[in-house]
């Protein structure tokens, strides 16, 4: 189903933004960047913060570029984003310790990443798979979270990102890890909307694959809305290995 629709993750994401810079050194930088920007805000305006950005330190997002800059420079560049107050200070203090302590680079695991002002672990996953073509762990935002207890594919209803991150590497294969946030995160922007998702057009509605389709059809009959049958929701069992959730990334 994703394969027939282009949502804004696909040409807004952090896996487009390591283009916006030549420079290796320099795109694996955009990359956490713009990760660190796109924290409750919408790709559309994660992407104009980042390229406002790169015109505002001299045309090319470096870390020597941020050191330099001051603060309330980068703080103009992306106040369109949400939390940018508190983002501009944190790129600045990230940009300090990549210089200082990373050999001016992003680094290459998570704990070191998380060590980053501002930097949690689904920040760092992603910059992992995109920056260094790193497959480690699942990376979990609000799409992920909400779209996959949705589906039920949780033993039971998981309370934070980190908790659906952990369950879900319990049990999906590892070489889907890297792929299944840009699929959620498309279908959360276009079809699973937060609120009014277009349960109408979704596939996994007709064919009974979601069992909380039934509750997003609010709308009356004389707006052409699909009502799906009681039984029309199957039970999904998944096996959930407990030891997994220890364990460490």
């Amino acid at each position: 189903m994703r394969s027939h629709f282009t949502a804004p993750a696909d040409t807004m994401g952090c896996e487009q933004s390591k283009h916006k810079e030549n420079d290796p050194k320099n795109s694996r930088f955009t990359t956490l960047v713009y990760l660190m920007l796109s924290s409750q805000t919408k790709d559309e305006i994660t992407d104009a913060a980042v390229t406002k950005l790169k015109a505002a330190v001299g045309g090319t997002l470096s870390i020597d570029a941020i050191v330099s800059a001051e603060e309330s420079t980068v703080s103009a560049a992306i106040n369109k984003v949400g939390f940018w107050r508190r983002k501009a200070g944190y790129i600045k203090q990230t940009a300090q310790r990549l210089l200082h302590d990373f050999d001016s680079d992003v680094p290459k695991t998570v704990k070191e990443l998380c060590s980053l002002p501002g930097v949690g672990p689904k920040m760092a996953i992603l910059a992992l798979h995109v920056a260094w073509d790193i497959n480690t762990g699942i990376g979990v935002d609000s799409h992920v979270h909400r779209i996959t207890n949705l589906l039920g594919w949780h033993n039971k209803p998981t309370k934070s990102a980190e908790e659906t991150r952990l369950s879900l590497q319990s049990w999906l294969p590892a070489e889907f890890h890297r792929e299944i946030n840009g699929l959620l995160v498309g279908f959360g922007q276009v079809i699973c909307l937060p609120t009014k998702p277009h349960c109408d057009t979704c596939k996994l509605s007709a064919r009974g694959l979601c069992p909380n389709a039934r509750m997003a059809f609010k709308a009356t009959d004389s707006e052409g809305t699909v009502h799906l049958s009681p039984e029309s929701s199957p039970k999904l069992n998944i096996e959930i290995d407990e030891g997994a959730l220890h364990s460490p990334v």
